[in-house]
């Protein structure tokens, strides 16, 4: 039995030694699927207020937030069930590549920061009284709270925050990461989980809820989605609202070639 083996695994060797196909086609198929799945990580376009602080100075949207969203969407969002409010913005959602539904969505979180907190991860606002001992702030980019750890499962620690300062970094709710990934948790389970529309007066976010003053902020930031979603050029940019990079960049879309 010994010497069965041995051939066999002479013979094996010497086999794949004289095929150097065999290993280079074992390492590219292998890496196939890491490769398709970087290309469909893509950053989004910049939304009115983003362009706005790049000119200013301030600190823009960080690219790198655009991956923690695309990462976070469950299938359903990237689906027929994904909710229907989205063609609103995005005319072309449902005919769209995967990859251009996840940026997209990017794309609809940068607005919502961005209507919600100026794009700040640091942005804490507090209302009214403590409730308990914890005081009720609205907090980061999606100005989320701490209760939303246990209704939706974020990664937020209350106890581990509380003797920090408000606008503390090293807090967990105020980290992108965080408050990002617990706000696609939000909307998913408004849209799909309890099947409810993407703007509506009883959604989490006030910019969210249609015909209200904080919408029209948000619908401002929602001028410049992804190329793909087909958006009316008429549409494209709210000038009335945006900077002056952006007004000329609207202007060269309405020349006539």
């Amino acid at each position: 039995m010994c010497g069965i083996d041995s051939w066999w695994r002479l013979n094996v060797s010497i086999f794949v030694l004289k095929t150097p196909w065999f290993i280079v086609c074992l390492t590219f198929c292998m890496a196939i699927p890491t490769a398709s799945h970087a290309q469909a990580i893509k950053p989004a376009p910049p939304t009115p207020i983003d362009m706005k602080k790049v000119e200013l100075g301030g600190t823009p949207w960080n690219s790198q937030w655009d991956q923690i969203i695309e990462k976070a969407l469950p299938p359903e969002m990237l689906s027929s069930q994904a909710p229907r409010g989205v063609r609103r913005f995005c005319p072309r959602f449902y005919d769209m590549s995967t990859a251009d539904k996840r940026i997209f969505w990017a794309y609809f979180f940068q607005a919502l920061a961005g209507a919600e907190a100026g794009l700040n991860p640091n942005t804490s606002v507090r209302h009214g009284e403590p409730e308990g001992a914890m005081v009720m702030r609205s907090e980061g980019l999606l100005q989320l709270s701490y209760a939303d750890q246990k209704r939706y499962g974020c990664d937020f620690n209350w106890q581990m925050d509380r003797a920090l300062k408000a606008n503390d970094p090293a807090k967990t709710i105020l980290q992108p990461k965080n408050n990002l990934e617990c706000g696609v948790k939000i909307l998913v389970n408004q849209t799909i989980v309890q099947h409810k529309p993407l703007l509506i007066r009883s959604g989490y976010w006030s910019t969210l809820q249609p015909d209200g003053p904080s919408y029209r902020v948000f619908a401002k930031q929602m001028t410049n989605p992804p190329a793909a979603c087909g958006l009316p050029t008429k549409s494209a940019i709210d000038k009335s609202a945006t900077t002056k990079s952006v007004q000329d960049d609207a202007n060269r879309r309405q020349t006539p070639k």
